[in-house]
């Protein structure tokens, strides 16, 4: 559950980006603006979920789950948005992998 908490969150943050281009410091931008409005949705679905498995698991191994959130985000940007991951951004995002898979296993 928390890998699917990591990846609506991660969505959330692709909407955010996609509904940033035409908000305002006017509340009614922000309002108006489906793709924010659905990000908040999907981050608020997000942290639901995350407090429901937080009954059912330890913090200490589901947190470290919510960490791949920068993965999935740099491989929204990827593929949706077109934006370039050079190859040091993709030995840090297997390290985040890496790290994530020690800190779950323990």
């Amino acid at each position: 559950m928390a890998a699917i908490c990591a990846l609506l969150g991660s969505a959330g943050q692709l909407l955010f980006r996609l509904g940033s281009a035409t908000v305002t410091l006017s509340p009614w931008t922000w309002i108006a603006n489906t793709r924010i409005v659905g990000g908040m949705v999907l981050y608020g679905l997000s942290a639901i979920l995350f407090v429901v498995a937080l009954r059912h698991g330890r913090l200490s191994v589901l947190y470290p789950v919510i960490a791949t959130s920068y993965v999935w985000v740099a491989l929204l940007a990827h593929f949706v948005l077109r934006e370039p991951v050079s190859p040091v951004q993709w030995v840090g995002l297997l390290l985040i992998l890496a790290g994530v898979t020690l800190a779950i296993r323990s």
